[in-house]
């Protein structure tokens, strides 16, 4: 058996907190549109890195040096939609052990928002529990979402080695990295039941709702500001894969500590103008900005309580307050309209505080100051504060 430097692997696993040893990325350059973004198209992209054969080459060869390695495959979540390519397993963890140390490769996946996928570490009846112990990996507890690094190359005891170029941009991503999927599935089922609108009007909306989604997620980037798909958005998202035709906005939601005095000035600079302020960052603050085509961008901004959160609305001609409760929620990942963003991990309990039980079934109607099922009335603004927390453009 050819010698192992211990330390070389010790370095590498210290270097990247036990897992950022090699890339393997999958880049699936097209998805299908139809039914929303319900499905997904068959891969035309090109492998880079190591295909499967290589894969295997490098699995023999670490067990011929004495290393004793399990393997971790499942299906690939991309292709749920397609009912003919499902089925599909993909490599997601390499973990191979000698002596009292063990080498955890995990397997990034390249996806179409051009941001970096990693699967759960999910065991299946016939692994052996003590294999290692997994409860200490670092990664795969659940699937994870990352930024797409730029690589450089280094040597290690003699041994040439890619690591990500910001090295702290990536730790510092891990414990903020939970991916969730978007329900395939249950997308298709549901347009089986309700039928997708294909209007021109509706792909017109999609299409400028997409780009308003984009163009607010640059901005906010640009500004270091976390937000999440919030009310319609993130509904159209859980529900169906995809924007609601007949929703006429986009809603995010941003913690209210995250908020930036340049904000509007950014958003305008952008060539969204400011539509309407209602509130103040103390309470109840709301913005919206004008997108194309009559297409609006709502900002609700979001305060903590002790046992929960809420949002605020104002009816700008009476100057009624009104607040929404939230049951505390933390951030995941997801990929919507070929963009990874963030949407509210407890997802299910989230839309149901906003649209009850019955979330499943389309509402056409709705009025914001009665139809939600966490609405409450928070009181009226006075009257010498109007020209502060109202203001219409």
């Amino acid at each position: 058996m050819s010698r192992i430097n211990k330390n070389v692997i010790l370095a590498l696993l210290t270097l990247t907190s036990s897992a950022f040893l090699l890339f393997q990325l999958y880049y699936y350059k097209h998805y299908l549109s139809a039914k929303n973004g319900a499905g997904l198209s068959k891969s035309k992209g090109s492998r880079i890195g190591f295909d499967g054969t290589q894969w295997e080459g490098w699995f023999r060869i670490a067990e011929n040096m004495g290393f004793q390695c399990l393997k971790i495959e499942s299906k690939d979540p991309r292709l749920d939609g397609i009912d003919s390519l499902s089925g599909t397993e993909i490599p997601l963890h390499y973990i191979c052990t000698l002596a009292s140390h063990a080498v955890h490769l995990v397997v990034f996946h390249e996806r179409s928002g051009n941001y970096l996928w990693h699967g759960h570490l999910r065991l299946k009846g016939h692994i052996d529990r003590k294999f290692v112990p997994f409860r200490k990996l670092q990664f795969g507890r659940y699937p994870g979402a990352f930024d797409r690094p730029e690589l450089q190359q280094i040597t290690i005891d003699g041994l040439e080695v890619l690591i990500p170029k910001d090295p702290m941009h990536f730790l510092e991503e891990i414990p903020h990295s939970r991916f969730i999927e978007c329900r395939y599935k249950e997308a298709r089922a549901f347009f089986q039941q309700y039928l997708d609108d294909n209007t021109v009007e509706a792909m017109a909306f999609r299409k400028s709702a997409k780009e308003l989604l984009q163009l607010a997620a640059k901005t906010l980037k640009k500004l270091g500001v976390r937000f999440w798909l919030s009310s319609g958005t993130c509904l159209g998202w859980y529900r169906q894969c995809g924007i609601i035709p007949y929703s006429k906005d986009v809603d995010l939601g941003i913690f209210i500590q995250d908020y930036k005095s340049d904000i509007i000035s950014a958003f305008q600079d952008a060539g969204l103008p400011l539509k309407h302020k209602f509130g103040k960052v103390e309470d109840s603050l709301e913005l919206s900005f004008q997108g194309k085509d009559d297409v609006k961008l709502d900002i609700f901004f979001f305060y903590e309580e002790t046992d929960h959160m809420w949002n605020g609305g104002t009816q700008a001609k009476t100057g009624k307050k009104f607040k929404y409760l939230f049951p505390k929620f933390t951030l995941c990942w997801t990929e919507f309209v070929d963009m990874k963003v963030r949407v509210p991990c407890e997802t299910i309990e989230y839309i149901e505080a906003n649209y009850g039980k019955t979330w499943k079934v389309p509402v056409r109607t709705w009025d914001w100051k009665r139809s939600p099922h966490n609405v409450q009335p928070n009181g009226v603004w006075p009257i010498s504060e109007w020209d502060e927390v109202i203001q219409l453009y």
